[in-house]
Protein backbone atom coordinates (compact mmCIF):
# COMPACT_ATOMS: atom_id res chain seq x y z
CA UNK A 1 0.00 0.00 0.00
CA UNK A 2 1.08 3.59 -0.58
CA UNK A 3 1.02 5.36 2.78
CA UNK A 4 1.21 9.14 3.06
CA UNK A 5 2.40 11.35 5.93
CA UNK A 6 1.59 15.05 5.44
CA UNK A 7 3.00 17.80 7.64
CA UNK A 8 0.73 18.79 10.53
CA UNK A 9 -0.72 22.26 9.97
CA UNK A 10 -2.53 22.95 13.23
CA UNK A 11 -1.02 25.92 15.09
CA UNK A 12 2.09 24.87 17.04
CA UNK A 13 1.63 21.18 16.27
CA UNK A 14 5.09 19.66 16.01
CA UNK A 15 4.33 15.94 16.07
CA UNK A 16 4.36 13.76 12.98
CA UNK A 17 2.22 10.79 11.97
CA UNK A 18 5.16 8.43 11.42
CA UNK A 19 8.66 8.71 12.83
CA UNK A 20 11.60 7.45 10.72
CA UNK A 21 11.66 4.31 12.85
CA UNK A 22 8.00 3.63 12.11
CA UNK A 23 8.57 4.29 8.40
CA UNK A 24 11.25 1.62 8.40
CA UNK A 25 8.72 -0.89 9.77
CA UNK A 26 6.17 -0.04 7.06
CA UNK A 27 8.82 -0.40 4.36
CA UNK A 28 9.88 -3.75 5.81
CA UNK A 29 6.26 -4.87 5.37
CA UNK A 30 6.50 -4.05 1.69
CA UNK A 31 4.71 -0.70 1.71
CA UNK A 32 5.68 2.57 0.04
CA UNK A 33 5.75 5.53 2.41
CA UNK A 34 5.60 9.11 1.16
CA UNK A 35 6.47 11.87 3.64
CA UNK A 36 5.96 15.56 3.01
CA UNK A 37 9.21 17.52 3.02
CA UNK A 38 9.77 19.01 6.46
CA UNK A 39 7.08 16.91 8.16
CA UNK A 40 9.59 15.64 10.73
CA UNK A 41 11.17 19.00 11.53
CA UNK A 42 9.29 19.27 14.80
CA UNK A 43 10.89 16.07 16.10
CA UNK A 44 14.29 17.01 14.67
CA UNK A 45 13.99 14.37 11.93
CA UNK A 46 15.32 15.56 8.57
CA UNK A 47 14.14 14.54 5.12
CA UNK A 48 17.40 12.61 4.82
CA UNK A 49 16.51 10.62 7.94
CA UNK A 50 13.23 9.62 6.29
CA UNK A 51 15.00 8.75 3.04
CA UNK A 52 17.40 6.56 4.99
CA UNK A 53 14.39 4.77 6.48
CA UNK A 54 13.07 4.07 2.98
CA UNK A 55 10.55 6.87 2.49
CA UNK A 56 9.95 8.98 -0.57
CA UNK A 57 9.80 12.73 -0.03
CA UNK A 58 6.98 14.79 -1.56
CA UNK A 59 7.10 18.55 -1.88
CA UNK A 60 3.46 19.20 -1.00
CA UNK A 61 0.60 17.73 0.98
CA UNK A 62 -1.51 17.77 -2.17
CA UNK A 63 0.78 15.15 -3.73
CA UNK A 64 0.30 12.92 -0.71
CA UNK A 65 -3.47 13.22 -0.52
CA UNK A 66 -3.77 12.64 -4.27
CA UNK A 67 -1.35 9.75 -4.56
CA UNK A 68 -1.69 7.68 -1.38
CA UNK A 69 -4.25 5.08 -0.38
CA UNK A 70 -3.78 5.65 3.35
CA UNK A 71 -3.09 8.90 5.22
CA UNK A 72 -1.47 8.77 8.65
CA UNK A 73 -1.65 11.95 10.73
CA UNK A 74 -1.67 13.10 14.33
CA UNK A 75 -4.32 15.81 14.60
CA UNK A 76 -7.75 15.95 13.03
CA UNK A 77 -7.80 17.04 9.38
CA UNK A 78 -8.29 20.75 8.85
CA UNK A 79 -10.81 22.09 6.26
CA UNK A 80 -8.25 22.30 3.46
CA UNK A 81 -7.23 18.70 4.22
CA UNK A 82 -10.60 16.97 4.46
CA UNK A 83 -11.62 18.35 1.05
CA UNK A 84 -8.68 16.41 -0.41
CA UNK A 85 -9.83 13.07 0.99
CA UNK A 86 -11.69 10.71 -1.33
CA UNK A 87 -13.85 7.60 -1.39
CA UNK A 88 -11.93 4.47 -0.52
CA UNK A 89 -9.04 6.34 1.10
CA UNK A 90 -8.06 5.37 4.65
CA UNK A 91 -7.49 8.10 7.24
CA UNK A 92 -5.78 7.08 10.49
CA UNK A 93 -5.44 9.88 13.04
CA UNK A 94 -7.05 11.58 16.04
CA UNK A 95 -10.46 12.92 15.02
CA UNK A 96 -12.38 14.13 18.12
CA UNK A 97 -15.55 14.50 16.06
CA UNK A 98 -18.12 14.91 18.85
CA UNK A 99 -17.55 18.68 19.31
CA UNK A 100 -16.69 19.29 15.65
CA UNK A 101 -19.72 19.01 13.34
CA UNK A 102 -17.98 20.71 10.42
CA UNK A 103 -15.19 18.16 10.34
CA UNK A 104 -17.75 15.35 10.63
CA UNK A 105 -19.66 16.73 7.64
CA UNK A 106 -16.41 17.04 5.70
CA UNK A 107 -15.42 13.44 6.34
CA UNK A 108 -18.92 12.21 5.49
CA UNK A 109 -18.87 14.12 2.20
CA UNK A 110 -15.41 12.81 1.31
CA UNK A 111 -16.50 9.16 1.35
CA UNK A 112 -13.25 8.17 3.10
CA UNK A 113 -12.82 5.56 5.80
CA UNK A 114 -11.78 7.45 8.95
CA UNK A 115 -10.43 5.60 11.97
CA UNK A 116 -9.91 7.63 15.14
CA UNK A 117 -7.02 6.85 17.44
CA UNK A 118 -9.08 7.96 20.44
CA UNK A 119 -11.79 5.32 20.04
CA UNK A 120 -9.64 2.29 19.13
CA UNK A 121 -9.97 -0.22 21.96
CA UNK A 122 -8.27 -3.36 23.19
CA UNK A 123 -9.84 -6.46 24.65
CA UNK A 124 -9.65 -4.99 28.17
CA UNK A 125 -11.84 -2.10 27.07
CA UNK A 126 -9.06 0.46 27.40
CA UNK A 127 -7.99 3.00 24.77
CA UNK A 128 -4.42 2.03 23.81
CA UNK A 129 -3.87 4.80 21.23
CA UNK A 130 -5.24 7.55 23.45
CA UNK A 131 -3.37 6.43 26.56
CA UNK A 132 0.16 7.62 25.63
CA UNK A 133 -1.04 11.13 24.80
CA UNK A 134 -3.19 11.15 27.94
CA UNK A 135 -0.07 10.31 29.93
CA UNK A 136 1.82 13.19 28.33
CA UNK A 137 -1.09 15.63 28.68
CA UNK A 138 -1.65 14.70 32.32
CA UNK A 139 1.95 15.43 33.18
CA UNK A 140 2.02 18.62 31.13
CA UNK A 141 -1.17 19.82 32.83
CA UNK A 142 0.66 20.29 36.11
CA UNK A 143 3.53 22.09 34.41
CA UNK A 144 1.01 24.36 32.69
CA UNK A 145 -0.85 25.01 35.94
CA UNK A 146 2.37 25.81 37.78
CA UNK A 147 3.40 28.34 35.16
CA UNK A 148 -0.05 29.95 34.95
CA UNK A 149 -0.11 30.32 38.74
CA UNK A 150 2.90 32.65 38.65
CA UNK A 151 2.06 36.26 39.41
CA UNK A 152 3.89 37.35 36.27
CA UNK A 153 1.39 35.29 34.27
CA UNK A 154 -1.63 36.73 36.07
CA UNK A 155 -1.93 33.95 38.63
CA UNK A 156 -2.12 34.20 42.39
CA UNK A 157 1.64 33.72 42.80
CA UNK A 158 1.59 30.33 44.53
CA UNK A 159 4.32 27.70 44.26
CA UNK A 160 2.64 24.31 43.92
CA UNK A 161 5.06 22.56 46.25
CA UNK A 162 5.32 25.36 48.78
CA UNK A 163 8.44 25.60 50.96
CA UNK A 164 9.08 24.70 54.61
CA UNK A 165 6.80 26.80 56.77
CA UNK A 166 4.54 27.80 53.86
CA UNK A 167 1.54 25.73 52.69
CA UNK A 168 1.78 23.91 49.39
CA UNK A 169 -0.66 24.65 46.60
CA UNK A 170 -3.89 22.68 46.36
CA UNK A 171 -4.63 20.74 43.17
CA UNK A 172 -8.03 19.22 42.41
CA UNK A 173 -8.11 16.63 39.62
CA UNK A 174 -11.52 15.92 38.10
CA UNK A 175 -11.31 12.37 36.76
CA UNK A 176 -9.21 9.44 37.90
CA UNK A 177 -8.35 7.93 34.52
CA UNK A 178 -5.02 8.05 32.70
CA UNK A 179 -4.85 11.84 32.48
CA UNK A 180 -5.91 12.32 36.08
CA UNK A 181 -3.54 9.71 37.43
CA UNK A 182 -0.52 11.19 35.67
CA UNK A 183 -1.49 14.72 36.65
CA UNK A 184 -1.78 13.63 40.28
CA UNK A 185 1.57 11.83 40.09
CA UNK A 186 3.29 15.00 38.89
CA UNK A 187 1.54 17.19 41.45
CA UNK A 188 2.41 14.83 44.29
CA UNK A 189 6.01 14.74 43.10
CA UNK A 190 6.16 18.53 43.39
CA UNK A 191 4.78 18.39 46.92
CA UNK A 192 1.31 19.78 46.26
CA UNK A 193 -1.82 18.82 48.19
CA UNK A 194 -3.82 16.72 45.73
CA UNK A 195 -7.45 15.61 45.59
CA UNK A 196 -8.81 13.29 42.90
CA UNK A 197 -12.56 13.34 42.22
CA UNK A 198 -14.12 10.42 40.35
CA UNK A 199 -17.48 8.64 40.00
CA UNK A 200 -16.10 5.12 40.33
CA UNK A 201 -15.68 3.80 43.86
CA UNK A 202 -13.49 0.88 42.65
CA UNK A 203 -11.24 3.36 40.85
CA UNK A 204 -11.00 5.56 43.92
CA UNK A 205 -9.92 2.49 45.90
CA UNK A 206 -7.23 1.76 43.32
CA UNK A 207 -6.00 5.33 43.44
CA UNK A 208 -5.92 5.33 47.23
CA UNK A 209 -3.74 2.23 47.18
CA UNK A 210 -1.61 3.49 44.29
CA UNK A 211 -0.72 6.71 46.07
CA UNK A 212 -0.55 5.09 49.51
CA UNK A 213 -2.78 7.76 51.01
CA UNK A 214 -0.70 10.60 49.57
CA UNK A 215 -3.75 11.96 47.73
CA UNK A 216 -7.28 12.56 48.94
CA UNK A 217 -9.98 10.78 46.98
CA UNK A 218 -13.57 11.98 46.80
CA UNK A 219 -16.68 10.62 45.14
CA UNK A 220 -17.94 12.97 42.44
CA UNK A 221 -21.13 14.88 43.20
CA UNK A 222 -22.10 18.46 42.42
CA UNK A 223 -21.51 19.37 46.06
CA UNK A 224 -18.09 17.71 46.08
CA UNK A 225 -16.96 19.46 42.89
CA UNK A 226 -18.29 22.81 44.07
CA UNK A 227 -16.41 22.52 47.36
CA UNK A 228 -13.15 21.20 45.96
CA UNK A 229 -12.77 23.84 43.26
CA UNK A 230 -13.54 26.57 45.80
CA UNK A 231 -10.45 25.65 47.86
CA UNK A 232 -8.17 24.68 44.96
CA UNK A 233 -5.36 26.74 43.50
CA UNK A 234 -5.41 24.64 40.33
CA UNK A 235 -8.14 22.42 38.87
CA UNK A 236 -7.31 19.82 36.22
CA UNK A 237 -10.20 18.73 34.00
CA UNK A 238 -9.41 15.11 33.14
CA UNK A 239 -12.78 13.52 32.37
CA UNK A 240 -13.49 11.37 29.33
CA UNK A 241 -16.46 9.66 27.72
CA UNK A 242 -14.89 7.77 24.78
CA UNK A 243 -15.89 9.37 21.49
CA UNK A 244 -18.51 11.64 23.06
CA UNK A 245 -18.52 15.24 24.22
CA UNK A 246 -17.03 15.76 27.65
CA UNK A 247 -19.53 16.41 30.46
CA UNK A 248 -19.63 20.00 31.74
CA UNK A 249 -18.67 19.68 35.40
CA UNK A 250 -17.90 23.28 36.28
CA UNK A 251 -20.39 26.03 35.43
CA UNK A 252 -19.67 29.73 35.12
CA UNK A 253 -21.67 30.32 38.28
CA UNK A 254 -19.24 28.06 40.15
CA UNK A 255 -16.29 30.24 39.11
CA UNK A 256 -17.55 32.92 41.50
CA UNK A 257 -16.69 30.66 44.42
CA UNK A 258 -13.12 29.99 43.24
CA UNK A 259 -10.08 31.86 44.49
CA UNK A 260 -9.10 34.85 42.33
CA UNK A 261 -6.07 33.95 40.24
CA UNK A 262 -6.63 30.21 40.47
CA UNK A 263 -6.18 28.09 37.34
CA UNK A 264 -8.35 25.74 35.32
CA UNK A 265 -6.53 23.37 32.96
CA UNK A 266 -9.02 21.67 30.63
CA UNK A 267 -7.36 18.56 29.20
CA UNK A 268 -10.78 17.48 27.91
CA UNK A 269 -10.94 20.44 25.50
CA UNK A 270 -10.44 18.14 22.48
CA UNK A 271 -13.84 16.66 23.32
CA UNK A 272 -15.48 20.01 23.94
CA UNK A 273 -14.13 20.70 27.42
CA UNK A 274 -15.48 19.99 30.92
CA UNK A 275 -15.73 23.61 32.07
CA UNK A 276 -18.62 25.73 30.78
CA UNK A 277 -16.26 28.64 30.15
CA UNK A 278 -13.70 26.61 28.17
CA UNK A 279 -12.79 27.38 24.57
CA UNK A 280 -9.86 25.94 22.62
CA UNK A 281 -6.58 27.83 22.75
CA UNK A 282 -3.16 27.24 21.19
CA UNK A 283 0.41 27.12 22.43
CA UNK A 284 0.81 30.61 20.93
CA UNK A 285 -1.84 32.03 23.29
CA UNK A 286 -2.57 29.29 25.80
CA UNK A 287 -4.54 31.15 28.48
CA UNK A 288 -7.37 33.61 28.95
CA UNK A 289 -9.24 34.91 32.00
CA UNK A 290 -12.93 34.61 32.87
CA UNK A 291 -14.22 36.15 36.11
CA UNK A 292 -10.71 36.31 37.52
CA UNK A 293 -9.97 32.62 36.82
CA UNK A 294 -7.16 31.69 34.43
CA UNK A 295 -8.16 29.11 31.80
CA UNK A 296 -5.57 26.95 30.02
CA UNK A 297 -7.34 25.10 27.20
CA UNK A 298 -4.70 24.13 24.63
CA UNK A 299 -6.23 21.53 22.34
CA UNK A 300 -2.97 19.78 21.46
CA UNK A 301 -0.97 19.86 24.65
CA UNK A 302 1.38 16.96 23.74
CA UNK A 303 2.41 18.89 20.62
CA UNK A 304 4.65 21.00 22.87
CA UNK A 305 6.95 18.03 23.53
CA UNK A 306 6.93 16.36 20.11
CA UNK A 307 9.99 14.17 20.43
CA UNK A 308 8.53 12.44 23.47
CA UNK A 309 4.92 12.39 22.34
CA UNK A 310 5.51 11.39 18.70
CA UNK A 311 7.67 8.48 19.81
CA UNK A 312 5.10 7.37 22.40
CA UNK A 313 2.25 7.70 19.89
CA UNK A 314 4.07 5.73 17.19
CA UNK A 315 4.88 2.95 19.65
CA UNK A 316 1.14 2.55 20.25
CA UNK A 317 -0.21 3.06 16.73
CA UNK A 318 2.34 0.97 14.82
CA UNK A 319 0.69 -2.47 15.01
CA UNK A 320 -2.71 -1.02 14.10
CA UNK A 321 -1.34 1.06 11.25
CA UNK A 322 0.57 -1.89 9.84
CA UNK A 323 -2.58 -4.02 9.98
CA UNK A 324 -4.44 -1.37 7.96
CA UNK A 325 -1.63 -1.06 5.44
CA UNK A 326 -1.32 -4.85 5.11
CA UNK A 327 -5.01 -5.62 4.72
CA UNK A 328 -6.85 -2.38 4.06
CA UNK A 329 -10.46 -2.22 5.26
CA UNK A 330 -10.36 -6.01 5.63
CA UNK A 331 -8.24 -5.46 8.74
CA UNK A 332 -11.40 -4.25 10.50
CA UNK A 333 -13.17 -7.52 9.75
CA UNK A 334 -10.43 -9.57 11.33
CA UNK A 335 -11.25 -11.62 14.41
CA UNK A 336 -7.99 -10.62 16.13
CA UNK A 337 -7.73 -8.12 18.96
CA UNK A 338 -6.22 -5.60 16.55
CA UNK A 339 -9.13 -6.03 14.15
CA UNK A 340 -11.70 -5.61 16.89
CA UNK A 341 -9.88 -2.54 18.15
CA UNK A 342 -9.80 -0.95 14.69
CA UNK A 343 -13.50 -1.66 14.23
CA UNK A 344 -14.21 0.25 17.45
CA UNK A 345 -12.08 3.06 16.05
CA UNK A 346 -14.10 3.36 12.85
CA UNK A 347 -15.93 6.71 13.02
CA UNK A 348 -16.90 7.36 9.40
CA UNK A 349 -17.08 4.96 6.44
CA UNK A 350 -18.22 5.87 2.93
CA UNK A 351 -20.52 8.66 4.06
CA UNK A 352 -21.91 6.92 7.15
CA UNK A 353 -21.25 7.72 10.81
CA UNK A 354 -20.21 4.48 12.47
CA UNK A 355 -19.55 5.73 16.01
CA UNK A 356 -22.66 5.79 18.16
CA UNK A 357 -21.16 8.34 20.57
CA UNK A 358 -20.34 10.70 17.70
CA UNK A 359 -23.75 10.24 16.08
CA UNK A 360 -25.55 10.99 19.34
CA UNK A 361 -23.37 14.03 20.09
CA UNK A 362 -23.98 15.53 16.64
CA UNK A 363 -27.55 14.30 16.16
CA UNK A 364 -26.60 12.30 13.07
CA UNK A 365 -27.79 8.91 11.86
CA UNK A 366 -25.75 6.03 13.28
CA UNK A 367 -24.93 2.96 11.21
CA UNK A 368 -23.30 0.02 13.01
CA UNK A 369 -19.74 -0.38 11.72
CA UNK A 370 -20.31 -4.03 10.80
CA UNK A 371 -23.31 -2.98 8.72
CA UNK A 372 -21.48 -0.11 7.06
CA UNK A 373 -18.57 -2.32 6.04
CA UNK A 374 -20.82 -4.86 4.35
CA UNK A 375 -23.15 -2.38 2.65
Amino acid sequence: MRVGVPSEIKVHEYRVGLTPGAVREYVAHGHQVVVQSGAGAGIMASDDAYRAAGAEIAATAAEIFAGCEMIVKVKEPQPNEWVQLRTGQLLFTYLHLAPDPEQAKGLIASGCTAIAYETVTDDRGTLPLLAPMSEVAGRLAIEAAGEAMRRSEGGAGILLGGVPGVPAGRVTVLGGGVVGTHAARMAVGLGAEVTIVDRSIPRLRQLDEMFNGRVRTRYSTLETIDHEISIADAVIGAVLIPGASAPRLVTREMLKRMKPGSVLVDVAIDQGGCFETSRPTTHAEPTYVVDGIIHYCVANMPGAVPQTSAAALNNATLPYGLALADKGVAALENSTETGRGLLAGLNVHRGKVTSQAVAESLDLEFVAPETALTA
